[in-house]
């Protein structure tokens, strides 16, 4: 009882404080109109900072053509403007009004994509540039804009005449001013440090007194504090965050030095407490684990990060502030889940996945999550962070937590897991042993408790699923499904009734095995591959709550 009416309370406290934002927000136009925007237009542009994110030619060819591809969808203008045009998916919509397409074209010196891109540049001032309404002006959306602008000035302004440079940094001085209004107004998380970041950017790409080049450095330091926990991970929970904040914070720091300013205090500390988090989330294959929101991860991004590295160290065996654990020994890694959102605030984009985990070994993930359909419809992305779509049990066809369907409040989670527990420890033997449990399913009964085993060779995984009866409480009667979601790459063949075996393109093989218990082969869906959703399998384990309450499982390397 006290625990729902906490959450009733947390709910009531976050729709007051959604209200409050989107009001805040929503009145920012008419406070820059007041403030006379006019005499904040900056008067040049005096650096433009790198941009480390991956670079794709074919994009600048097609612009060349008429034709923009974004998102995994293909827009033909027809020598009109993109921005009259419907949009074939809400997702190429945000990628179009982000404007980082121009890294593609400045990577590829073809000189009509660049003026095809100047136009479209001054196309969006002339439709979007004057009045701060719709999509276009999403506190995200205006981030991610103001940050390839000045990092793609070069493109942007190469053979304008001077009407346009000073449309340009009058539609500059727009984006500052108004992300400096909604800054702390919009909803915690990865926007508001993007924001942050965008605004400390500009400080310094702009001439700008070192008071307020500070002043900026400040409130991003502020942020980043509040953000990136002292084990390295992002407050979201999310390891493809971390990703993306790197790729916008080591080219602002490389700025800072290349100018001469001052290195914000927290900075630096911030980006190398990081750098072991995200090569905690690595797998073999070089990709990142699929919790809580990380999609398809481009190999050569993560390098490109991964190569300002310098601390370089062995990943650490836990996250204790995010509740990751990492078992490994040799080439076999496995990640686990145990941990919950920190807030309501903060589970925008939190998955039902507690006790999940994933397996890699040698090149290849064998035992995965689903993963976040990055360009998907809202129904994909929905089922997406189901408990379904992730390798650990669900009960009676249930998440472990629930997400709400409101408009007002998001897509946040609302209700699910109050208590988690976790122990790891080391056995006689050196296997490395972690056993959780979590309240998810407390409603029906029932607490969900995993224990797992790695063993000294790093060949074999000893797994226990037993689903604990709640004291005083009438469990309700319900089938449980272990499920194992196995990497497209993975071909399986049935064994036997028991035992199915992985085997990974160079041969590399496991064998998962539950002793007397039937072992099914499952169609699934793979919801993270760079090429969209594709067809994968799933390995299941069903059994009838409460007469059965435990399971046993072994994992196992062949050859």
């Amino acid at each position: 009882m006290a625990s729902s009416l906490n959450n009733r309370f947390s709910v009531a406290v976050y729709v007051l404080r959604t209200i409050r934002s989107r009001i805040m927000v929503s009145v920012a136009p008419v406070r820059l109109k007041l403030w006379k925007l006019s005499s904040r237009v900056p008067s040049a542009l005096v650096a433009a900072p790198t941009d480390l994110r991956a670079v794709d030619p074919y994009v600048a060819q097609e612009l060349v053509h008429g034709r923009i591809f974004l998102a995994g969808r293909i827009l033909e203008t027809g020598g009109l403007s993109p921005f009259l045009l419907e949009a074939p998916s809400t997702a190429f919509e945000a990628r179009l009004h982000a404007f980082g397409w121009l890294r593609h074209v400045r990577a590829s010196r073809l000189e009509e994509a660049g003026h095809r891109a100047r136009m479209h540049v001054a196309e969006w001032m002339s439709l979007h540039g004057k009045r701060i309404r719709g999509v276009a002006w999403t506190p995200e959306l205006a981030a991610q804009r103001l940050t390839s602008w000045l990092s793609h000035s070069p493109v942007i302004l190469q053979k304008a005449d001077t009407n346009f440079y000073r449309r340009f940094l009058k539609c500059i001085g727009l984006h500052v001013a108004y992300l400096g209004l909604i800054a702390k107004h919009v909803p915690d998380g990865e926007i508001r440090l993007k924001i942050r970041i965008a605004l400390a950017m500009a400080s310094i790409s702009m001439p700008n007194s070192a008071t307020k080049i500070a002043r900026q450095g400040r409130k991003l330091d502020h942020e980043m504090e509040r953000q990136i926990l002292s084990d390295g991970g992002h407050v979201s929970r999310n390891p493809r965050v971390m990703l993306e904040l790197l790729l916008d914070l080591l080219p602002l720091r490389q700025s800072y030095i290349n100018l001469g300013h001052d290195v914000p205090a927290g900075l630096v500390p911030a980006i190398d407490r990081m750098f072991p988090a995200i090569r905690f989330f690595r797998h073999q294959d070089g990709d990142l684990a699929l919790f809580n929101g990380t999609t398809a991860t481009l190999a050569n991004e993560l390098a490109s990060v991964l190569r300002y590295d310098e601390t370089a160290g062995k990943p650490s065996r836990s996250l204790p502030d995010l509740n990751y654990h990492r078992l490994s020994v040799g080439d076999t890694v496995v990640i686990v889940d145990t941990g919950k959102p920190a807030s309501i605030e903060l589970s925008r984009s939190a998955h039902c996945g507690c006790l999940s985990f994933e397996l890699s070994s040698g090149r290849y993930r064998f035992i995965v999550n689903s993963g976040f359909p990055q360009y998907a419809s809202a129904a994909f992305k929905r089922v997406s962070r189901s408990t379904a779509a992730h390798t650990t049990v669900t009960i009676a066809d249930r998440s472990s937590a629930r997400i709400s369907n409101s408009s007002l409040l998001g897509p946040v989670v609302v209700a699910g897991i109050d208590e988690i527990e976790v122990d790891r420890r080391i056995d006689e033997k050196k296997a490395d042993i972690l056993s959780a449990s979590h309240d998810g399913y407390i409603n029906l009964g029932y607490i969900h408790q995993r224990e797992l085993e790695l063993n000294a060779a790093g060949n074999k995984i000893r797994g226990r699923d037993w689903i604990r009866l709640v004291e005083k409480r009438q469990p309700e009667p319900a089938e449980a499904v272990c499920r194992f979601h196995v990497h497209p790459l993975i071909e399986l063949t049935q064994e036997d009734e028991e035992t199915v075996l992985m085997q990974a393109p160079d041969g590399t093989a496991w064998t998962f095995t539950a002793p007397a218990r039937q072992v099914t082969i499952a169609e699934d869906v793979f919801m993270a591959d760079a090429s969209g959703i594709r067809p994968s399998q799933q390995i299941e384990v069903a059994f009838q709550l409460p007469e059965t309450t435990e399971i046993r499982w072994l994992l196992e390397q062949r050859g």
